[in-house]
């Protein structure tokens, strides 16, 4: 179970996975909204170019392994993570892009560093906002996060672009202004702490001075009979936690490589034996520096644990609903997959239904068919032509034949209906054809609405294919239909129409029926063809609603009720290996299902291990 004791190894180890995840800022410019990474605090070490910066990281943590030089020397920020290891144990780093080699030599630590920041921003002195991860583990450090970061800086030298002023302090300042970020101020003391760099930019950020601690280096270089004792007692300039006054390595030191232990001892000495600081000994020194870092770190974290709960949680709730989202992994077994098959089918029906239903926009385009689409087809066909003065005397006078009819041409009445009833032919089958789009179209729609089938492209081409065909068969049901009505209307003409028509009365205007009646004046074909485009109409009226209820019979009712059922056939008789194959995903949604349960289970983790650490409180 964690304690309170490794609370930060616990946080080191969270924001470790993170970063492997890709779930950080990590003061890129990458992160839109706050992570798990930025809501765990850390430490900030921010100071000017030459402050000593360097200096005290190795102090800290007890190893020379920063490179060293004049200028800018860290160009990418370096996430540093110290674990603390039992007594005995051999020191060892590792770096995050290279996590299964360990270094034990401290001096390639120096040259990775150094080759990985070139591997970016070449070996030039440009700067670079991607941050490099490096453990440490070691009996001789305490348990610390800090984060190196470059030194501030008033002119760009030569080789670099005018804007690296603003493109450092931009790059500090998007750490620092995090509300959880513990500010590491390194000001020199042999410079007036009015002009430090990095104070300024802790006033700017934090003008209480509630996350600050202010470390001031190179003490033992201050010009003879003068003292830091106004800023290390905090009249100078307060903060609210204490001053830090740290004596570096000298550069003799450095190049004779004293050990940074025997270093440690002569710092605590200097305090010792100084007659200005000697009544801040035991407040002096890198590593008192690294104990108090380490002590308010961990009570900072153990403040933050509910809104770093909360934030846990809330992330679980939004990875969750995404794996939801994106689909949960597909089982191995053949039945499992099979049911997977069914119900992602059931899911794309209820949508498709929904569409024809009113549920989605869709299935009214099916009434604008029969609403507007068909009456205007119906409305344009040739009738006046086919009714014309010419035709119907040139239908019934072929009609008679050698002998003219005696009273009506009932031939010819005949001739010119079954003719004009076949132009009904095409609107029926243009209705058919319409909706079998709309029906097409709204397959698509649906297949490309159903979240669940988004995952597996092979089966979405199945699924379609298969509809498709399904809609094939209703659509040559609907025509054969359809025509099967225009058909009956020629086959068997309705007596009563004809026998309501009034009888023609001779030219004198007697109505005797004895009377003859001149057959072949253009008043008797005008008769006729106002008397078929009378009967004409009344078939239209007819079949303006049957064509419809055709229609929907065929197409749209069966594929409410059976869109699917062939396919269900088929896929009832696929085995394992080849429902497998209508499963396949799409690579780039595995890739992106894989990285979603990974960081929920680093969330789930990360909650049970701050759980503990609660409950241990």
């Amino acid at each position: 179970m964690a304690t309170m004791g490794n609370v930060i190894v616990l946080v080191n180890r969270i924001q470790r996975a993170c970063t492997v995840l890709g779930d950080h800022g990590g003061g890129d410019g990458t992160a839109s909204l706050p992570t798990l990474w930025e809501a765990l605090p850390s430490v900030a070490v921010v100071g000017g170019q030459s402050s000593g910066k360097s200096s005290v990281l190795e102090s800290i943590v007890g190893r020379d392994f920063l490179p060293r030089g004049s200028g800018i020397v860290t160009r990418r920020p370096l996430v540093l993570q110290l674990h603390k290891t039992e007594d005995g144990v051999q020191e060892y780093a590792e770096f995050l892009h290279i996590p299964k080699r360990r270094f034990n030599d401290f001096s390639l630590v120096r040259k990775e560093i150094q080759d990985e920041t070139d591997r970016l921003t070449g070996k030039t002195k440009q700067i670079s906002p991607v941050p490099i991860h490096l453990s440490i583990y070691s009996p001789h450090v305490v348990n610390l996060t800090l984060i190196d970061l470059p030194g501030l800086t008033k002119v760009a030298v030569e080789g670099q672009p005018e804007s690296i002023v603003q493109d450092i302090e931009n790059m500090v300042r998007s750490y620092v202004d995090k509300p959880n970020c513990i500010i590491l101020a390194i000001s020199p003391a042999n410079q007036d702490i009015a002009t430090s760099d990095a104070i300024k930019l802790a006033r700017d950020v934090d003008p209480a001075g509630e996350r600050t601690f202010g470390v001031l280096t190179k003490l033992d270089l201050m010009d003879k009979g003068t003292n830091a004792l106004d800023v290390l007692e905090g009249r100078a300039y307060r903060l609210q936690h204490p001053w830090v006054g740290i004596v570096n390595r000298s550069q003799a030191d450095i190049n004779k490589n004293v050990d940074m232990i025997i270093a440690r001892r002569k710092e605590q000495e200097f305090f010792d034996s100084s007659s200005e600081y000697s009544h801040l000994a035991s407040r002096m020194g890198s590593e008192y520096l690294a104990k108090l870092l380490s002590q308010h770190l961990e009570a900072v974290i153990r403040a933050r644990i509910p809104s770093i709960t909360s934030l846990i949680n809330k992330t679980i709730d939004e990875l969750e609903s995404e794996m939801d989202h994106i689909g949960r992994p597909i089982a191995s077994d053949a039945g499992a997959q099979l049911y997977l098959v069914l119900e992602l089918c059931r899911a794309f029906e209820k949508i498709f239904r929904e569409h024809l239903d009113g549920g989605r926009p869709g299935g009214a385009r099916i009434y604008g068919v029969f609403d507007n689409q068909l009456p205007s087809a119906l409305r344009k066909l040739p009738f006046d032509c086919h009714l014309s003065l010419q035709n119907v005397k040139r239908v019934v006078s072929e009609a008679d034949g050698y002998q003219p009819h005696l009273i009506a041409p009932e031939q010819g009445y005949r001739r010119l209906i079954e003719s004009a009833l076949n132009y009904f032919r095409g609107p029926a089958e243009a209705s058919v054809d319409a909706v079998h789009y709309v029906l097409k179209e709204l397959v698509r729609k649906s297949i490309g609405e159903t979240q669940e089938l988004k995952r597996f492209p092979t089966l979405q081409a199945e699924l379609a294919a298969a509809c498709f065909h399904a809609l094939e068969r209703f659509r040559e049901d609907g025509r054969k239909t359809t025509v099967r009505l225009v058909d009956m209307e020629a086959t068997y003409l309705t007596v009563e129409f004809f026998r309501k028509l009034p009888q023609e009365v001779d030219k004198t205007g007697t109505g005797n029926p004895s009377t003859p009646v001149d057959r072949y004046t253009d008043a008797h074909f005008r008769r006729i063809a106002s008397n078929v485009s009378s009967y004409i109409g009344m078939v239209s009226d007819t079949l303006k609603n049957t064509i419809p209820k055709a229609v929907v019979h065929c197409q749209v009712r069966e594929a409410k009720r059976s869109l699917l059922n062939y396919f269900y056939t088929q896929v009832g008789r696929k085995d394992a290996k080849q429902l497998a194959e209508l499963l396949d995903e799409d690579p780039a949604l595995m890739e992106q299902r894989q990285q979603c349960f990974k960081r929920l289970e680093l969330y789930k983790s990360a909650r049970d291990e701050i759980d503990a650490v609660s409950w241990a409180r």
